[in-house]
């Protein structure tokens, strides 16, 4: 197994950038929960540091695809070192505002700025893709170790976020996610030799990524695994907290990451039969029958033995996801032309945020109308959603026989 993730980092400079990327992706998990840590010990108001995160998540739901296009026309290092400037200075304003105390409204407009921050998990992306597309086995082993990072991110960044926060100042967990994107964008934008080409020709004619039918499918069904994310996060606080044992959720949620890490670190060393498509449906096919059980569990048992059953369900669930996700990022190198794929992975990562959060409220409503246990039956409801949309949309997944490869110009030309 280890042997297929050696022989991806064969080419010059690839762990370079994906190190590098690793850093930079860690305010991705470390700002949003920083920031409601932060804001409800300095503002005592979890309303207003939930609207602060929310603001920020859904302003980088608008700008993030835009950054990600820009990117794509030209060049990686030319737009993602002034977006991260923008990003930093607003992050910066927003240590002072909160700090000094400041009026609400300015905490909500260094939200905005702070929607600038480039999706650099597309960027490491679009290197393996440049590096590998001509071999498609390597480059399924590097979208797996990439869903891999991902989830080890998402591990990792809350627990130093809350942790920082709590245990030194409140600002601590927003600080040092400012300086991650930072230095890590830096170090990232310092690998000039495996940056992607910039295809000038190809934009000279082409539109928004988004018009692909098939992309249009893969984000829809994004949104609704976003909502299964999101429902998950808040509907596994509140069952640990009505179990009396709410300190352990973290750990139960961790287990649910972990699930996904295994998966696709064992996933990335397989050579997939099926058709991508066919693979995607069937990921997805599973991450929705495997919401049956947890809210079965959640339903049936409860105290200490309920939260361990939770999280048995949690990662058993979580075996679908890291696999589901590195199937749809081939599926996106292939539906989209290469002068527009950080654009088109780009799309997906904002499917994600906007169904994080339309999942966290739906299921912070129902857990207030009908209890913690009846939460789970907005994941699974999202699972469902998300398993129709795929096999709808099963056709438009089949990219099209054209190529897609024109004549690319070196970066700075």
């Amino acid at each position: 197994m280890l042997s297929s993730y050696r022989q991806i980092f064969a080419a010059p400079g690839s762990l370079a950038f994906s190190t590098t990327g690793f850093v930079s992706r860690l305010p991705i998990s470390m700002t949003g929960i920083g920031i409601v840590t932060m804001l409800s010990q300095l503002r005592g108001s979890y309303g207003v540091a939930g609207a602060v995160s929310a603001v920020m998540a859904l302003s980088a739901a608008a700008i993030g695809p835009q950054v990600s296009r820009l990117v794509d026309r030209h060049g990686q290092r030319r737009v993602a070192l002034p977006a991260t400037a923008v990003t930093t200075v607003s992050t910066a304003a927003l240590l002072l505002c909160a700090r000094s105390g400041a009026p609400d409204w300015t905490l909500f407009l260094c939200a905005i700025g702070m929607g600038t921050m480039v999706s650099t998990g597309a960027l490491v992306r679009a290197r393996w893709a440049h590096l590998y597309r001509s071999d498609a086995a390597k480059l399924h082993t590097a979208y797996a170790l990439e869903s891999v990072v991902d989830e080890l991110i998402f591990i990792v960044g809350p627990i130093l976020s809350i942790g920082l926060a709590t245990s030194l100042f409140p600002e601590a967990g927003v600080l040092l996610a400012g300086i991650f994107l930072a230095l890590g964008v830096l170090l990232f934008t310092a690998q000039r030799g495996t940056e992607p080409p910039v295809h000038h020709e190809a934009h000279q004619e082409s539109g928004s990524a988004i018009r692909s039918p098939g992309l249009q499918v893969l984000m829809l069904t994004f949104v609704a695994t976003g909502a299964i994310f999101g429902a998950v996060e808040v509907v596994t606080v509140a069952f640990a907290q009505a179990q009396g044992h709410k300190a352990a959720s973290s750990l139960v949620l961790a287990v649910y990451a972990l699930g996904s890490a295994l998966a696709g670190t064992v996933f990335g060393a397989l050579r997939p039969r099926r058709t991508a498509e066919r693979r995607f449906q069937l990921g997805v096919g599973v991450m929705a029958v495997s919401m049956v059980p947890l809210t079965l569990v959640a339903l049936w048992c409860t105290g200490l033995v309920g939260l361990l059953a939770v999280g048995g369900a949690l990662f058993l669930s979580g075996l679908s996801i890291a696999p589901t996700m590195i199937t749809a990022m081939g599926l996106v190198q292939r539906l989209v032309p290469a002068a527009q794929l950080t654009e088109g992975m780009s799309w997906t990562t904002t499917g994600l945020a906007l169904g994080v959060a339309g999942g966290s409220s739906l299921a912070g409503w129902v857990v207030d109308a009908a209890g913690a246990a009846a939460g789970y039956r907005v994941p699974l409801t999202a699972a469902v959603f998300a398993l129709l949309v795929a096999l709808a949309g099963g056709r438009r997944l089949r990219p099209a026989a054209a190529a897609d490869t024109p004549q690319a110009v070196p970066v700075g030309h």
